[in-house]
């Protein structure tokens, strides 16, 4: 009896979620949106997919080449501008540049979407200024972008999209990523809290594994390598050679085979944020997200330790 009451409570809470999130945002067509990290990945397909819903996008690329390519691909409507996360100038110019663009309207949302993923290895392997690096684009990035915008946000009571990852919520390998993104998690919580009575949303996507440059197995097998090669021997010896070809082995083909080929999971993640009457305060897209990650942060830390650690690769010394 009771087993079909929380059924019906599981199916009655779903199916009313699902009506509730239907109802999109009018006159899309006057409504402004900031995207960083457009060059590649979740970034380029959302400024494309975003386009052609009828937004006013300004897609922030790094490179002239991904600005050159999204003029190509998307309509008149799509504004293109240079962006390093990581100079206060460049942030400073963008969101100038923005501010003249929107006028009265203000800005409807900004999705930051730009990050980086090496260096990544052991925390034993890496220097502050390891750290230092891709935190200057993973978090500091994020906030300046974030503050260079807010008033506009504010004005047109929109959105705030931050981009973290389920390693958000568990740190399964050393290094400054996890850092980054629980940095993330938590700016956008209080940010959230901040915002609120000014009418602002503030949404967080936390994808499992997708095959972009994050999880681009030459680009981490060459971080790795390249890290290994700078090490003190003492440390090379700790870890033994066996450590970096098994490291090796499982970037070329676990992460190949565990990231999901399809990016729209997430797209539709971060266009459901922006363009949604209710939208969710959390989406993690991916079936590894949902049925592993997730459940993992919140398992008591003597398990999710216990688990993470069986399938950590065992170092030189532990082994004598």
């Amino acid at each position: 009896m009771y087993l079909y009451f929380l059924v019906g409570l599981v199916v009655f809470y779903y199916v009313h979620r699902w009506f509730r999130e239907q109802p999109r945002i009018p006159d899309k067509k006057d409504k402004y949106v900031y995207i960083t990290g457009c060059d590649t990945g979740f970034g380029n397909l959302l400024a494309r997919h975003l386009d052609k819903l009828g937004f006013q996008v300004i897609a922030a690329c790094y490179t002239e080449k991904g600005e050159e390519q999204l003029r190509k691909w998307c309509s008149e409507n799509l504004t293109t501008m240079h962006l390093d996360v990581r100079s206060n100038e460049s942030v400073t110019k963008v969101a100038a540049m923005i501010k003249e663009k929107v006028g009265q309207r203000g800005l409807w949302a900004v999705v930051n979407n730009a990050g980086v993923s090496v260096p990544t290895a052991p925390c034993d392997w890496l220097t502050i200024d390891d750290y230092k690096s891709m935190l200057d684009v993973n978090l500091n990035g994020v906030i300046a972008v974030t503050l260079s915008v807010l008033p506009l946000i504010k004005q047109a009571k929109g959105r705030v999209v931050n981009v973290a990852s389920v390693f958000g919520r568990v740190s399964p390998t050393g290094g400054p990523y996890t850092v980054s993104k629980y940095g993330v998690e938590a700016f956008n919580d209080s940010l959230r809290l901040n915002m609120a009575p000014f009418g602002v949303k503030v949404l967080c996507i936390e994808p499992g594994f997708f095959k972009t440059n994050v999880t681009d197995a030459a680009i981490l097998s060459k971080n790795i390598k390249m890290l290994w090669e700078k090490l003190p021997q003492e440390v090379r010896d700790d870890y033994g050679e066996e450590y970096l070809k098994k490291s090796l082995a499982i970037l070329t083909d676990k992460v190949a085979k565990i990231a999901d080929a399809d990016l729209m999971k997430v797209v539709n993640c971060m266009e459901h944020a922006v363009s949604a009457v209710q939208p969710r305060t959390r989406y993690s897209p991916g079936w590894d997200a949902k049925l592993f990650w997730l459940p993992l942060s919140y398992m008591p830390t003597c398990i999710s330790g216990y688990i993470l650690s069986k399938e950590a690769i065992p170092i030189a010394k532990s082994m004598k």
